[in-house]
């Protein structure tokens, strides 16, 4: 939305600014199913009561006129073919226990029954809405963070799942929807919430034959670290199933309550996503999404939004239709995305093999010890803004 309100001269630079090989070249990019709470208002895909057979499902305005143009203009300044994720947030409300999309409630009966294959089925759809428009997904996440819906009073869309309903929706429904559609060669990816809950959530699921012959990797989220040391979890893990990929699919800075949303000019917030995506790669995390987790550019308040969950970007924009800011934070990202590159995101990876995002230490890699970055100065953005960007004194090959 911020990003259709700028001019289209603005769009492209800012789309290449993430996207181009002048810019980050982001390859990774986490789509959520219909709405989240950074969505200006509360919507599923077929809302229509007791519509098993999903007739009445389609793609909202959200998709036709948001997200699929800017999908598709992203992949336009790309060098490469972009990967695509997605995850949902909740299911129609008329399949939770609870009949609404937020707080506590999980889906109604059991899995193997109509609620699970409807909910299921409604993956495949989505999948193929987007494949009409030449988007194809890499991979989907069973859910994000399952363990939200479990939660009395939870504020934001979401769909709860204990680790063992989540290995039999997996086994009996979703895994086998996907497997038998035109996308069987999509990835799976379980878990999609914070890694607190590692070792003890894989090893219910991946324990499972049938659950784990579906299942490629294993997603993460940040916002519980403090409380799970990364040897505890991560490394565990790894070591318990090393043929799964572990994959932080989500972080996002200024979520506290007690955290200010939005910091213009802050480098505080740049330094924490690399700390946080260091220690990742050094403990077989394969990958990291740290990009925008629901999207690439918020207004001056770190909006807009129906929750009112407000939030901090590397991009600021929407006030003036030919400016936007890049904050410090994307230098950050810049350094770790250029020196040290991901190579071989494939589409079809095969299954229990780790070959997700790999580092090539030949390729271009970390500045060696002792070599500075220098803060370059003010570079003209075109459409934009004048800005300071920090870069290598020249790139390592």
């Amino acid at each position: 939305m911020n990003i259709m309100a700028l001019s289209p001269g603005a769009q492209t630079n800012l789309l290449m600014s993430y996207f181009s090989e002048e810019g980050i070249e982001y390859n990774l990019v986490r789509i959520p199913m219909a709405s989240c709470d950074f969505s200006v208002r509360l919507y599923t895909y077929d809302d229509s009561e007791g519509d098993f057979e999903l007739r009445n499902f389609s793609l909202t305005e959200e998709d036709t006129k948001l997200k699929i143009p800017i999908l598709q203009h992203a992949q336009a300044v790309a060098r490469t073919p972009l990967s695509l994720y997605a995850s949902p947030w909740t299911s129609p409300a008329w399949l939770k226990t609870n009949e609404a999309m937020t707080g506590r409630g999980t889906l109604k009966g059991k899995p193997g029954d109509k609620y699970h294959k409807t909910w299921a089925n409604y993956f495949i759809r989505f999948l193929d809405e987007y494949a009409k428009h030449n988007l194809t997904f890499w991979a989907v996440t069973a859910g994000n963070e399952p363990t939200a819906g479990e939660i009395v009073f939870y504020p934001f869309q979401c769909l709860g799942f204990s680790p063992e309903h989540q290995r039999d929706f997996i086994a009996q429904d979703l895994g086998p929807a996907l497997a038998n559609s035109s996308h069987k060669g999509i990835q799976l990816i379980m878990l999609d919430d914070q890694r607190v809950m590692l070792p003890y959530w894989a090893e219910v699921v991946l324990n499972d034959p049938v659950a784990a012959s579906f299942i490629n990797g294993i997603g993460i989220h940040w916002y519980l670290d403090f409380l799970a040391p990364i040897d505890l979890t991560l490394s565990i893990t790894h070591h318990l199933f090393p043929s799964y990929y572990l994959l932080s699919t989500e972080a996002s800075t200024g979520s506290y309550f007690w955290e200010p949303r939005v910091i213009l000019g802050g480098w505080d917030r740049g330094s924490k996503y690399s700390h946080s995506i260091l220690t990742n790669l050094n403990n077989y995390v394969t990958g990291c999404y740290v990009g925008p987790p629901w999207n690439l550019a918020l207004d001056w308040r770190g909006g807009p939004n129906w929750s009112k969950n407000y939030g901090t970007r590397p991009v600021i924009a929407g006030q003036q239709q030919g400016f936007f800011y890049k904050q410090p934070c994307l230098p950050h990202w810049d350094q770790l995305s250029t020196q040290v590159r991901a190579r071989g995101l494939p589409a079809r990876a095969a299954r229990h093999r780790q070959e997700m995002l790999q580092v090539q230490p030949g390729a271009r890699g970390l500045p060696a010890p002792g070599r500075c970055c220098r803060a370059r100065g003010p570079e003209q953005v075109p459409h934009g803004r004048a800005v300071r960007d920090l870069r290598p004194r020249r790139r390592l090959h």
